[in-house]
């Protein structure tokens, strides 16, 4: 049955349109190595005197703001900022109504050394008992130097819930960096899925490796002070130094970048689960240990347990190293990581792996190789329809530079691959479908260059069970025609 926004009858321009993305989503289109010719300004960071890292005026004023979920369901949000010259009050006033602030929380607040370097002031507070999908306020700071910005609460976990996730990996400061900031900022999406290598501070040293973290903070406020940022560790967050003296994996991230992990039953910030909306959202570490029996192992089997697709149907998981990529950059990296959790994650029929680390786009088709052992000669991916789509997104413009080797030939199982900086949008419409978006970063112009329409790995593929939800399915979202 179709439905659409216009009446029962369609036009035949809109059934036109609807079969191209049926039959492009059914049969797959073919595989794609592009060879668009990149002309971006050069993989250098943007220098701190450059208003991209403006500092804010005032005496001790908040820098560096940046939240993200604070529980399990979206009802709370941890805030994030530092204060440079003194510890300051680490309250957050907050409201539904702009300049009045019914409501206050209180916060703690922590710094660090690294080498030579001395952080600010970070404060992280806890605001909870939030209403869902509820524009909220906040203010903070003391007297003159206060500052003020505001964010929306998802919706109720619901099965039907339409919510857009912005996906970005590997950032970094350059002008690319800002550019595909500024278009992720125009896409309307409202939570960002950041999959790993956030500052690339690391590639600095002694004082310059934390200054180059407090730039990246004002850099990314822009964003992250408005929506959350759903945090993953990636390998330039490890900053393992011992030139420097610093042997402690992880210390600068920790400090800076908190996140709910004790709300899904982590001993461990690096690994961790929210549910937002209609998906349920895990978060690995590529770089903590995670073969059998190790705690992130033992969480993640645990996690996978509590995944209700009925309440939440979209089971995405986020990493850093891919465990599927065919760039000749970090070739098998994540092999490891596969080989312990791919089974998992095809019982579990999750619908999207997120990864970043080579600096390229790339998007596989649905393949598993579970079933490879040493005697059976299986060594390559076969299609699987209950496996996830592995989507590379490390593109975000960091000052490494693009990773433009590709293996060739293409692998069966690789869709479409470029070289390039862009983000991701996943825009999920209900429990059966998401649109899902890859936009290049052309001179400075969004271009979207790879585009597909998802099937949900529980509902969409189960005839059965869609049909007993039949009432559910029919849903128009924004407009937009949604099928059974």
């Amino acid at each position: 049955m179709l439905v659409t926004s216009g009446g029962q009858f369609p036009s035949f321009h809109f059934l036109i349109i609807l079969f191209i993305i049926v039959t492009t989503v059914r049969s797959g289109s073919a595989r794609i190595t592009s060879t668009f010719t990149r002309s971006e300004w050069p993989s250098t960071d943007i220098p701190l005197d450059n208003e991209a890292f403006a500092i804010p005026k005032g005496h001790n004023a908040p820098q560096q703001v940046h939240i993200t979920q604070g529980d399990y369901d979206g009802k709370a949000v941890i805030i994030t900022w530092v204060t440079t010259d003194e510890p300051g009050s680490s309250k957050v006033l907050y409201g539904t109504l702009e300049k009045k602030y019914d409501f206050s929380a209180e916060g703690n607040v922590t710094n660090y050394t690294f080498s030579n370097y001395s952080s600010g002031y970070i404060h992280h507070c806890l605001v909870h008992g939030l209403e869902p999908d509820t524009k909220y306020y906040y203010k903070i700071g003391d007297g003159g130097s206060s500052r003020e910005f505001w964010f929306q609460t998802p919706p109720k976990i619901d099965p039907d819930t339409s919510y857009t996730f912005g996906i970005i990996g590997d950032l970094g400061q350059t002008y690319n960096s800002l550019s595909t900031l500024e278009h992720y900022m125009q896409s309307g999406a409202q939570t960002v899925l950041f999959v790993g290598d956030l500052s690339y501070a690391d590639r600095y040293e002694f004082n310059d490796v934390g200054v180059r973290w407090d730039s990246w903070g004002r850099f990314v406020e822009r964003s992250a002070a408005y929506q959350p940022w759903i945090w993953t560790a990636g390998n330039h967050e490890v900053e393992y130094m011992p030139n420097m003296g610093e042997v402690l994996p992880f210390k600068s991230y920790l400090h800076r970048y908190a996140t709910p992990y004790m709300a899904s039953q982590s001993s461990n910030p690096l690994w961790y689960a929210v549910r937002r909306a209609s998906a349920h959202i895990i978060v690995l570490s590529s770089y903590s240990p995670f073969v059998k029996y190790t705690p992130q192992w033992k969480w993640l089997r645990e996690e996978l347990k509590r995944v209700d697709r009925e309440k939440t149907p979209w089971l995405i998981v986020l990493m850093h190293a891919p465990m599927y990529s065919s760039n000749v950059a970090h070739y098998m990296e994540g092999e490891s990581m596969r080989a312990v959790f791919e089974s998992w994650f095809v019982h579990a029929k999750v619908d999207l792996i997120f990864a970043g680390h080579v600096h390229a786009y790339e998007r596989s088709y649905r393949i598993s190789n579970i079933h490879y052992n040493i005697t059976n000669g299986d060594r390559y991916p076969i299609p699987d329809k209950s496996a996830p789509v592995y989507i590379t997104v490390g593109d975000g413009g960091n000052q490494e530079g693009l990773a433009g080797r590709f293996v060739d030939p293409q692998p069966e199982y690789s869709s479409f691959r470029e070289a390039s900086y862009g983000h991701s949008t996943l825009e999920i419409k209900n429990r059966t479908h998401a649109f899902y978006h890859w936009n290049r970063n052309d001179d400075g112009k969004k271009v979207p260059t790879d585009s597909v329409v998802f099937y949900n790995q529980y509902w969409a593929r189960n005839l059965q069970r869609r049909r007993l939800k039949r009432n559910h399915i029919r849903t128009i979202e924004r407009g937009t025609a949604t099928f059974c």
